[in-house]
């Protein structure tokens, strides 16, 4: 009979014995036969066994040892006895196919522990090697009908499981799982120790998809805030036009205290009659700008060696409807203030009043219909009423245009002066308003010509040019009318009082204008039909006259 010292199995041939090894332990599918500890490998198993069972390996010495004392006993008895009891086949007895006998009690069976490596079981005759056991391995593989034995019953089972968190092995107790657990983390250990420049190579290319991943969306959050941000500051973003605003600022001041509401709809019912037709109700209007100075510079201003001044023209200023992106429309009222008080323009001018801002706007649109700018056009999606659009010169240009006077826009386009400043800018102004004095020798102190103010932008804001100053030392200084100013301030110029005061605050010298570009508009004429349609087409690419 022979015993299997892993698992205590008794097998009558060695051939059966090398199978039950073959494939109850080789295949690292064993258990332990006094607990619930399965799937794990032979060492794990001999090392569980050692450390979670003690009293039962003390127990199966002893049982060895009487085992060994027994079988000599029976030896001594003589050899007809041991036939006899080999031939009885009882129930009490194994046999080692060498006709010895030993006595083996059926209910004392216990498990075999590992004495020899690699899986070798031992005989009393036959002592097992690897080469063998491997012979037999490739001996079943071959074998299609080698049968699997069934697995011995568990002796005992514990009330408590202590699983496995990596694996579905369960342990009798908490000092054999921590073991089990430490074998998955040394193996772990050393397969990540041993392929871990491919794994360095794979997370590092996955912390870069994840940023450049992360850095598009940061670049799309980015370009939609600054895209809201541009639409809210040129008035794309739906939130109404002037006559919403208007309202919005009279409900406040309501809601303040500083409005009655019965005011609030005399007002309202006042400014929507001023937009049904169409005209500005001149409430930001200053007139006898042009006058006051030109009494000032008559009895003042003694360091100025000449002074041009343009065309009588209005001061427009902004209110409650337009303030913040206003100032385009404010400048064209202006002009047009001033286009109405010359006769060359006038008679060719439909608009007999100064018109209000959304029938600017509408003016616009119409000029866009018309053919006028479509690059303009399409970046306000062809409309401009409802809406708190600012404008800017090539708007000015079309809406010119469309009324019939010939404009030009002069773009300068980069500082060419010391400190960023644009000499060129106050020299192509002087050229401007000295025209009209070319064929006097000697030009008076004091000039006002009949030309129509000049329409000046730069980044974030608009302002009329009315005149121009040279000083005795040769420097040039312009005269600006801004429609950021308030009505009372302007009026300040208009009072003998106060306009050596006020004067300061309407002249700009080379050092005030620091902008990286400026584009000034002129008027030069009226047009002919057949002028205004060649205007049309070439406004398809706007052109400007870039100096320097």
């Amino acid at each position: 009979m022979l015993t299997c010292e892993i698992c205590g199995e008794e097998m009558l041939l060695e051939e059966d014995m090398k199978t039950h090894l073959l494939l109850s332990h080789l295949e690292n599918d064993m258990c332990c036969p006094l607990c619930c500890l399965s799937g794990v490998s032979f060492d794990e198993l001999c090392f569980h066994i050692t450390s979670a069972h003690p009293e039962e390996r003390h127990r199966e010495q002893a049982h060895r040892t009487s085992r060994t004392e027994r079988s000599a006993t029976h030896s001594a008895a003589g050899a007809s006895k041991s036939s006899q009891a080999c031939q009885s086949g009882s129930a009490g007895h194994s046999c080692d196919g060498i006709h010895s006998c030993v006595s083996v009690p059926t209910d004392s069976v216990q498990p075999r522990h590992k004495t020899t490596p690699g899986g070798a079981y031992s005989s009393p005759g036959k002592p097992a090697s690897i080469t063998s056991i491997l012979e037999t391995q490739k001996s079943v593989e071959s074998d299609e009908n080698a049968v699997k034995l069934k697995e011995l019953p568990l002796s005992r089972k514990e009330a408590r499981r202590f699983e496995c968190p990596v694996c579905s092995v369960v342990c009798s107790d908490s000092f054999s799982l921590q073991e089990h657990v430490e074998l998955h983390l040394d193996q772990r250990a050393a397969v990540s120790g041993a392929g871990s420049p491919a794994l360095d190579l794979k997370l590092a290319k996955q912390l870069q998809q994840e940023e450049e991943h992360r850095r598009r969306q940061e670049e799309a959050l980015r370009e939609r805030q600054e895209f809201k941000k541009l639409q809210r500051q040129f008035g794309l973003d739906g939130r109404g036009g002037y006559r919403r605003q208007m309202e919005m600022s009279m409900e406040r001041a309501v809601t303040s205290g500083i409005l009655a509401p019965v005011e609030f709809h005399r007002k309202r019912a006042e400014m929507m009659e001023s937009l049904a037709s169409g005209i500005d109700d001149g409430r930001t209007r200053t007139q006898g700008v042009i006058g006051a100075l030109c009494n000032y510079y008559q009895t003042e201003g003694r360091d100025v060696a000449h002074v041009w001044l343009s065309a009588d023209t209005d001061h427009y200023c902004s209110s409650a409807g337009d303030k913040g992106w206003g100032c385009g429309y404010r400048n064209f009222q202006m002009l047009f203030s001033a286009l109405h008080r010359i006769d060359s323009y006038s008679c060719s001018l439909q608009e007999r009043l100064v018109p209000s801002i959304p029938q600017l706007q509408s003016l616009i649109e119409e000029a866009w219909k018309e053919g006028l700018d479509p690059q303009g056009a399409s970046h306000f999606n062809q409309q401009l009423q409802g809406t708190r659009a600012w404008i800017g010169a090539t708007e000015i240009y079309a809406l010119r245009t469309s009324l019939g006077i010939s404009a030009s826009i002069i773009d300068f386009h980069m500082p060419t002066g010391p400190g960023d400043t644009h000499p060129q800018l106050f020299d192509w102004v002087k050229q401007y308003f000295s025209q009209s004095s070319r064929g006097s020798r000697l030009p008076s102190r004091l000039i006002q010509t009949t030309l129509p103010p000049l329409y000046l932008q730069h980044e974030g804001h608009s302002r009329s040019i009315i005149g121009l100053e040279q000083k005795n030392s040769g420097s040039l200084c312009l005269l600006l009318l801004d429609p950021g100013s308030s009505p009372s301030h302007t009026r300040k110029l208009l009072s003998r009082d106060t306009v050596s005061t006020a004067i300061r605050s309407i002249r700009k010298f080379p050092t005030s204008l620091k902008h990286k570009q400026y584009q000034v508009v002129a008027a030069q004429g009226v047009l002919s039909a057949a002028e205004k349609q060649m205007r049309i087409l070439n406004s398809r690419i706007l052109c400007a006259e870039r100096i320097p």
